[in-house]
């Protein structure tokens, strides 16, 4: 299988659906794990890893997940193909820039990758669409419980699952959200958000994780502390509390922008839609932003009924017209929070170059990445 294979689309838990999407993008499972009787990699030598490396791709490969599994072998590939990797979320930036043999085992439709030799000898990770950590959860316990039939981990009745670095010993598991917080935002008080999850134990990420920025106004967030707390417990604070939370402060904001700021969320909207329709050249940051601006302006039409100005217009493009005679209010085809996902993914740089078939300097990159997006807009249109 080729990456271009599943390069010209998005993947499953980027699609816009799932509980609470509007907000909750996507949600994430990740569990670290290391082979009994070996070494943390730090201490291993090539054939050491190799040797690791060998067994958990075995393993790895001869699950059955339901789905068709490919490997990669992260130290032999391109630097285009390793970025694409981390852009699609399958592998993180640290394994891309790693040093040895190392390389992933996913899953066709992308729900589950497992990297080998990243930081840990394995990690897991298992992403839905949505507001779905339980669901996450249940899956990977299982492909957990299937790996463990087949080789042993290195575990301390005391200390739980041993690992390289100590924030992850105990349970070894990440919960993550990714969030889509542009209200907070337009309004001031991200710097709150961001200071509550500090406070509460939580760590905030940008799009593409640790050491990057929120672009696009997603945010993901996750739990920092794995000792002493059972899976579900985390799960149960996550689904219980932090999320339904944030959620509630994202909506109260946008609604802020609809009563008090509502010449500021025009703006904000207007000009995303003349830039992206009219640029020839646009870089990936400015259009992450000006594309999330348009998300939340599909949202607050969808969610929230609103009707400003903008939104109106914002509707006019959409073709989102409700049929008011129908209580199921079908709406037209026209540009969707999936379309938006798809620019969003497909502009990055390594998609836009792999998809294009070569390597594009910056400015070509530009000009290609504003002629998709014209194309899209102006088809929702046509």
């Amino acid at each position: 299988m080729k990456l271009t294979d599943i390069s010209n689309d998005i993947n499953e838990w980027f699609s816009g659906t799932g509980p609470l999407s509007d907000i909750v993008v996507s949600s994430r499972i990740r569990l670290a794990r290391n082979l009994a009787g070996h070494k943390f990699l730090s201490r291993c030598s090539p054939a050491e890893k190799s040797e690791i490396l060998t067994k958990l791709k075995d393993v790895l490969m001869s699950l059955d997940l339901g789905d068709e599994v490919f490997y990669i072998s992260i130290d032999k590939a391109s630097n285009l193909n390793r970025d694409f990797l981390v852009e699609r979320h399958l592998i993180s930036r640290h394994h891309a820039l790693g040093r040895g043999p190392r390389g992933a085992v996913i899953a066709r439709r992308e729900f589950f990758t497992a990297m080998i030799n990243e930081e840990d000898h394995l990690r897991l990770q298992v992403l839905k669409a949505g507001s779905q950590l339980s669901e996450c959860y249940k899956q990977i316990n299982h492909i957990d419980d299937m790996i463990e039939q087949k080789i042993s981990f290195a575990y301390n009745p005391r200390f739980g699952y041993l690992t390289a670095c100590l924030t992850n010993l105990g349970t070894a598991i990440r919960c993550s959200v990714m969030l889509h917080l542009p209200a907070l935002k337009m309004t001031g008080q991200i710097e709150k958000f961001l200071k509550a999850a500090k406070d509460l134990n939580l760590a905030v990420r940008g799009l593409f994780g640790e050491g990057t920025e929120a672009a696009s106004d997603l945010y993901q967030l996750s739990n920092q502390v794995t000792l002493g707390v059972s899976e579900e417990a985390i799960i149960s604070e996550f689904e219980g509390s932090i999320i339904p939370e944030i959620v509630e402060y994202e909506k109260a904001a946008r609604r802020e922008l609809l009563s008090k700021q509502v010449d500021t969320l025009d703006d904000k909207i207007f000009r995303a839609m003349a830039l992206l329709q009219n640029a020839h050249l646009i870089s990936s940051h400015e259009a992450l932003f000006l594309l999330s601006h348009l998300r939340l302006g599909i949202n607050m039409y969808e969610y929230m009924g609103a009707a400003t100005p903008a939104l109106k217009r914002l509707r006019e493009l959409t073709g989102q017209q409700q049929n008011k005679s129908s209580q199921s209010a079908d709406k037209e085809k026209g540009l969707s929070i999936a379309t938006i996902n798809r620019l969003f993914m497909l502009t990055l740089p390594a998609h836009l170059q792999l998809n294009y078939g070569k390597p594009l300097d910056p400015t070509h990159r530009d000009a290609l990445r504003a002629k998709i997006i014209r194309s899209a807009l102006n088809q929702e249109t046509a």
